[in-house]
């Protein structure tokens, strides 16, 4: 698949979730074989961006391009302000969210907000591409809601605008992430754009990649929170579709894999937050198996790095992983 002049080597990405797929979790991704992994979510305001949240999430230092900057607002000159700061940081694709639901973003009217705004929207598609020169794409979902559901009339819109690429969660806003996926809805979608589709919602394994494009016609597909605490499962899933397979890392893979990320988030984040950004991630890994909640009750409170660190490979190696739940 390509986008603009940018070539990607297989149809498996990483989606963007914020406060999930920081700098350390997509450069593991890749190295694994995800085909791309897009950036957290930064907010267009450039005078949010000296935060430290904010800083860390534009730091893009060792990470393999090509470089997908997400941003989010409402305001399209902000928005061009934006993407051209990104583009002058080293972004090789600036990605517009209309698919957060999260409701701290819709308080701004941005992320899912927009899609009720389809001349805002519009405005928004003009400013982004007229400020960069790099290929700028749009990650949405099919609508607001049952009622609403232009997700393909904004896909026109975005190809007819000068985007290159869509991204399409299958769920409304107001679904969140319950319910079924409208794979139908990306379908239609598909069936009206010449640019580049991705296929996004309930994608966890190789046989659901594989329905889910035979289903919509996708170009790609991106995958999100089935990656947490499986920071392989992208790269498992492109390589089997690539006629490749690889095996599924045996369980002391899995935990050394882990634990190298525990050390990569300790370093991205320093000793305090970097303690509590590991924590989410150990706990998503341990609830795979039989007795790894037993081994989170021992790591849950650890306030050390080090300690966290060590406890995580001491629990791990002592065998209690070895019967999986799932």
């Amino acid at each position: 698949m390509r986008i603009g002049d940018l070539q990607f080597d297989n149809p498996v990405w990483l989606a963007p979730m914020a406060g999930v797929t920081d700098r350390p979790v997509r450069i593991l991704a890749r190295q694994l074989g995800a085909g791309m992994a897009v950036s957290e979510m930064v907010h267009a305001d450039l005078a949010l961006w000296n935060t430290p949240k904010s800083s860390r999430r534009l730091d893009h230092t060792t990470e393999p391009g090509p470089i997908s900057m997400q941003i989010a607002g409402y305001d399209p000159a902000m928005l061009a302000d934006a993407a051209r700061a990104h583009v002058e940081r080293g972004a090789d694709i600036i990605d517009i969210n209309l698919g957060c639901p999260a409701k701290k973003v819709l308080k701004k009217a941005a992320g899912s907000a927009l899609m009720r705004e389809e001349a805002l929207v519009a405005d928004i598609f003009r400013a982004v591409v007229k400020a960069v020169q790099v290929p700028v794409t749009v990650k949405m979902r099919t609508g607001w809601d049952h009622a609403h559901k232009n997700g393909p009339e904004i896909a026109k819109m975005a190809e007819a605008l000068g985007l290159q690429a869509v991204t399409m969660h299958g769920r409304t806003r107001c679904d969140y992430f319950k319910g079924g996926v409208e794979y139908d809805t990306i379908r239609r979608t598909r069936d009206c754009l010449q640019i580049p589709l991705i296929a996004n919602g309930d994608i966890d394994s190789a046989a659901g990649a594989r329905r889910v494009l035979a289903e919509t016609g996708a170009d790609a597909v991106m995958i999100g929170r089935a990656t947490q605490g499986n920071p392989w499962l992208a790269g498992q899933i492109a390589a089997d579709l690539m006629a490749t397979p690889i095996p599924k890392p045996d369980i002391p893979t899995q935990v050394r894999l882990m634990a190298d990320l525990i050390l990569a988030i300790h370093a991205f984040y320093g000793p305090v937050t970097g303690v509590k950004m590991a924590r989410k991630h150990m706990c998503w890994f341990l609830a795979r198996f039989e007795g790894g909640a037993a081994i989170w009750q021992q790591l849950c409170r650890e306030t050390d790095l080090e300690r966290q660190h060590r406890l995580f490979l001491a629990a791990a190696a002592e065998g209690r992983l070895a019967c999986r739940r799932v």
